[in-house]
């Protein structure tokens, strides 16, 4: 079964991938999409463009936290916060621009924390933990914003049931969200029995661990949705609570599909989420994300990669030389 999903999951990715393309440009048949765009994103001010970017910096300041949390939780405290912050910059913007974030995750992190002392076993829990904490912010943030405006799950009319997107319903999945977070939080604090996934052995974070993924989870998706935010334009009179909102429906909508970088259907879903501004405004903004939070991010990690490699590769050929000699 493991290996038939190891199949099954990319061709549905790349199903989910075609599908909202074939969508996209029925939404944007007939329109003059790549100059309106172009003229859109010549239209972003200056200073728009430095808060979008500080945005990008707070996700991934964030997503670094999510290392430094579940490190704590193992023990480790030997690592430098500076080569913690390039490990999990350099996993996350692979595993967002690859779309298989616990394999690329696994990978990346077990070539650098190998070198830091770090066994397969820890660093599986550490992955299995940095995923908790991602899950933590998405439940906690989703919780309060249905709980607080549950009007947020209307959006989605057209593409969901009309049951599963009226104020009650989006109350009611609000209030589960909150308090499934309750009893993570109960759990810790009250020294739940651990949980056994197959051969990785989970134990409830420790309440001073609980406590900094309650803030580092919210931090990274607030920090991802504000560039979208500042790349809208400036008269779209769109609250910032509506675009995180629309963002973390996106977004999870992605990460289900499998899609790779979510490419396709987190813009589909976005795009029609956001009806009342403009549509090739919307896909503006959205190229911002892209750039900013996916596609410059990779590019500096590959330049990581390469280098962490090719001292990996120097130092090991070193080594030979001296047993040789």
């Amino acid at each position: 079964m493991k290996k038939i999903l190891e199949f099954v999951w990319p061709l549905v990715g790349l199903v989910a991938v075609i599908a909202s393309f074939y969508l996209l440009y029925g939404e944007f048949r007939g329109e003059s999409v790549g100059e309106e765009v172009w003229a859109d994103l010549r239209a972003i001010p200056v200073s728009h463009w430095v808060a979008a970017g500080f945005c990008s910096l707070l996700a991934y300041a964030a997503l670094a936290w999510y290392d430094r949390i579940a490190l704590l939780h193992l023990g480790v405290k030997h690592i430098s916060m500076v080569f913690i912050s390039l490990c999990s910059f350099t996993t996350y913007a692979l595993s967002h621009n690859i779309g298989a974030s616990v394999f690329s995750g696994a990978v990346v992190r077990y070539r650098a924390y190998s070198t830091k002392g770090l066994t397969a076993g820890q660093v599986a829990v550490l992955v299995v933990l940095c995923s908790y904490t991602f899950g933590l912010g998405t439940v906690l943030l989703t919780g309060i914003l249905l709980t607080y405006q549950p009007s947020l799950l209307g959006r989605l009319s057209g593409m969901l049931p009309e049951m599963l997107t009226n104020e009650h319903t989006a109350l009611i999945i609000g209030l589960s969200c909150l308090g499934a977070v309750a009893l993570y939080v109960i759990g810790s604090l009250m020294h739940f029995k651990p949980i056994d996934l197959g051969k990785i052995h989970v134990m409830y974070p420790r309440p001073e661990v609980m406590i900094r993924q309650m803030f580092a989870a919210p931090l990274e998706l607030i920090g991802a949705a504000g560039i979208i935010y500042f790349a809208l334009p400036e008269g779209s009179g769109t609250p910032y609570i509506v675009v995180l909102g629309t963002f973390l429906l996106s977004f999870s909508a992605a990460l289900v599909s499998h899609a790779p970088g979510g490419l396709g259907v987190f813009e589909l879903i976005f795009i029609k989420a956001m009806p009342d501004v403009p549509r090739l405004k919307v896909l503006t903004a959205l190229l911002v994300f892209r750039l900013l939070y996916l596609i410059v991010p990779l590019l500096f990690a590959l330049v990581v990669v390469l280098v962490f490699e090719r001292g990996r590769l120097a130092e090991t050929l070193r080594g030979r030389a001296d047993s040789e000699s």
